[in-house]
């Protein structure tokens, strides 16, 4: 069957490689491994260029390294939002200090809360990625109402993509799979996927790009810190 992939970037960065070594990872293998019953034709790879951080100022180093590195695969079509940041107040949770994480009562954060009984706040640098969500439902019902492919298959747990997902579906009749970056994802994804694939570690190491990759502009190497 032919098939689309669209993937949600920092969704799948932050839900299935962040803390791994697999961050170097090839899309067309990622994609081509789990589905060998399918034609992948094209994959569509939305993402947003960050900004240094004081703590990781060479944080787009490494990502250009990789958007670079891309660039050596005749399916993925890169497509960019924006990157956000500011300096906003925010409430904060209890901690456990036997191991540093957030306590839960009933499933749910306990909030921290001062001597005089208020909720404690803190000024916190928050960075959001603009964009990304809106670009691959465009692309996603483009697709489907062009006809341009029977399967389409989103990588991502955000849920903000149920409704075009769910219009692609019903007015378009695509067949609809869903990889999921985190084991846990969207219910209301999970419900409208007519097939879902779990990304195993061994799908990941086996979609590595070799350390230098040869592209259009030169060499792409991997960070030394990956």
């Amino acid at each position: 069957m032919k098939t689309h992939v669209y993937i949600d970037g920092f969704n799948l960065y932050y839900g299935l490689l962040k803390g791994t070594p697999h961050k170097w990872l090839n899309l067309e293998l990622f994609c081509d491994q789990p589905l060998p019953k399918n034609t992948v034709e094209k994959i569509y790879y939305f993402t947003a260029r960050v900004d240094a951080r004081p703590y990781d100022p060479d944080q787009p180093t490494r990502q250009m390294a990789y958007l670079r590195a891309l660039t050596a695969l005749a399916r993925v079509e890169t497509y960019y939002g924006s990157f956000m940041s500011s300096v906003v107040s925010q409430p904060l949770v209890q901690t456990d200090p036997a191991t540093g994480r957030y306590t839960r009562n009933h499933g749910k954060p306990v909030m921290k809360v001062t001597a005089a009984g208020n909720y404690a706040q803190a000024w916190v640098l928050k960075s959001e990625e603009k964009g990304s969500d809106v670009n691959l439902a465009a692309y996603l019902l483009r697709d489907a109402y062009t006809g341009a492919c029977p399967c389409a298959v989103i990588v991502s747990n955000d849920s903000d993509l149920v409704a075009p997902i769910k219009l692609a579906k019903t007015d378009c009749g695509l067949t609809i799979g869903l990889v999921r970056p985190r084991p846990k994802g969207s219910v209301q994804l999970m419900a409208l996927a007519d097939f879902k694939i779990d990304p195993r570690d061994h799908i990941l190491a086996g979609a590595q790009f070799p350390k230098v990759v040869a592209t259009p502009s030169g060499d792409a190497h991997k960070p030394a810190s990956w």
